[in-house]
């Protein structure tokens, strides 16, 4: 009787354990079917000499070579670090102190306030950059309708690096920022009131509010923000290949690496070259995550 209590009891257990792996196999089957799978065949065509229409020849770490060797791909590079630069310090900033007037207990309507700024995330990438190219076009841009109020000369914002690199930059932050403020927001609603109470009675101001007791309490979701960020910006596709066209622009100023790779596979049909230009991307990635990783465990043991 014991050994078939025993039995039985080991039966339940393997069935409870088998029904475990049966409600999470649906996400790792996707996951092998979709991630990791194409990023092993993608590792392996990066060692191939590959069009699509033509033979695959092996050519080892040829391409990586030939990417250290490109000029389009550091140029790429610096594109991409100089608009993830500009438009992720801003608009994290303003995604703070948004989400911290958002969060006053005066402010009146600020269901209807919270709703709106989450609004640029889910607007059509497309219709950003219709809007944005006709608001730094160089005739009739309203940027320099304004400016020739002053005496300024029309500014051709695509042509040059820095104008095509503030364009791309403000429709990041203008799409990112309210996405941003609402995860600041979720934090600001943990931090409890007693201690906004106790700094107005001891005489602190909105603003000290802000930097000396808001900031430090948000450190963790701020660091969330700029690796979600980080990685966002070194992925920066559709904007710029809106706003400068598939060539990045005359000078390739819009040029940034995941434009280049689409260039490379679909203009070029290199998608070796391509390949290794994805797990060039992906390593640049890895070590800005550790970076950040870093710059984290720093802080917290400084604490």
């Amino acid at each position: 009787m014991i050994g078939a209590s025993t039995k039985k009891k080991f039966n339940q257990r393997m069935r409870d354990q088998l029904s475990a792996y049966l409600y999470i196999a649906p996400f790792f089957i996707l996951f092998a079917v979709f991630g990791f799978f194409p990023m092993i065949f993608t590792a392996w065509v990066s060692l191939h000499k590959w069009s699509i229409l033509g033979t695959k020849t092996f050519t080892g770490f040829q391409n990586y070579k030939f990417i250290l060797e490109d000029p389009y791909f550091w140029k790429s590079l610096y594109n991409t670090f100089s608009i993830w630069y500009i438009s992720t310090l801003p608009q994290l900033f303003c995604a703070l102190i948004l989400a911290f007037l958002l969060n006053q207990s005066l402010m009146k309507g600020k269901e209807f306030f919270r709703i709106s700024v989450f609004l640029p995330n889910i607007t059509s990438v497309v219709a950003v950059a219709i809007i944005f190219g006709a608001i730094f076009g160089q005739h009739y841009g309203l940027i320099n309708y304004a400016l020739s109020f002053i005496g300024i000369d029309p500014i051709d914002f695509k042509s040059s690096v820095l104008g095509t690199h503030l364009a791309i930059s403000s429709m990041v932050m203008w799409r990112w920022t309210g996405y941003n403020a609402i995860i600041y927001l979720a934090g600001l609603q943990s931090i409890p009131n007693d201690l906004y109470e106790a700094s107005t009675i001891d005489g602190a101001s909105k603003s000290q509010q802000f930097f000396f007791i808001t900031i430090p309490l948000l450190r963790p979701m701020i660091i969330f923000t700029i690796i979600l960020s980080t990685i966002g910006g070194m992925q920066i596709f559709a904007e710029p290949l809106m706003f400068s066209g598939t060539g990045g622009g005359s000078q390739g100023q819009g040029l940034t690496l995941t434009l280049l790779l689409y260039e490379e596979a679909f203009a070029r049909q290199a998608f070796g070259y391509a390949s290794a230009i994805a797990w060039m991307l992906f390593f640049i990635i890895v070590v800005f995550s550790l970076i950040n990783l870093f710059i984290t465990r720093r802080l917290q043991s400084a604490e």
